[in-house]
């Protein structure tokens, strides 16, 4: 099959779109995901899964503290997409005009208008090559005012085409990047050999 139609089918896989938001001292930050997943259950022990590339920012705010807050958003904060998915952290500060407060668990920032959100500290990570799978314990967490979970596919029907046309530009310039790192990975697995018959 050709990569881009294994491509195609791996978006279908895409979860909702999400916004993760860290601090690191006196520095916050926020950045779009469509990449989390649930990781446990068991409804006492609640996990969920964030993978994060390498070039973000957030990524190392999060593999330094350790903590890290993810929020579903909803079909009304398209504009929030291209505020915290299109510029870096390391240029501006994209949480200064999103209204939000400190996590009471973890200090990262909990915006304010959302779906739902989830205060999380690390519990695992795996290198992934050109990201980290973060498995984060959620130690708080809470139903925003929003209706209707951002899905991807509705967030790019509703993105212009010239905010389309910059999407696309910085998606090509990061699956670059992901593709030289990804053949740096380094397994910690090894397989189990096959049971005698």
């Amino acid at each position: 099959m050709h990569p881009d139609e294994t491509y195609q089918l791996l978006r279908t896989l895409t979860s909702p779109v999400v916004a993760i938001t860290s601090r690191r001292g006196g520095k916050r930050n926020g950045m779009i995901s469509d990449a989390a997943i649930r990781a446990s259950i068991v409804p006492d022990i609640p996990r969920l899964g964030v993978f994060i590339h390498k070039f973000n920012y957030s990524h190392d705010m999060v593999y330094e503290t350790g903590v890290f807050a993810m929020h579903i958003l909803h079909e009304g904060q398209v504009d929030l997409v291209h505020r915290l998915g299109f510029y870096s952290g390391r240029d501006r500060d994209k949480l200064a005009e999103v209204p939000h407060r400190d996590g009471a668990k973890t200090g990262a920032p909990i915006l304010k208008d959302n779906y739902c959100w989830f205060e999380c500290v690390v519990g695992n990570v795996m290198d992934t090559g050109s990201s980290t799978f973060f498995m984060g314990d959620v130690v708080d967490c809470g139903r925003g005012p929003g209706n209707d979970q951002l899905q991807p596919a509705s967030l790019r029907a509703a993105l212009s085409p010239d905010i389309m046309a910059e999407y696309a530009a910085k998606l090509a310039d990061a699956q670059t990047f992901a593709r030289e790192m990804s053949k740096r990975m380094v397994s910690g697995y090894s397989r189990p050999r096959p049971a005698s018959p």
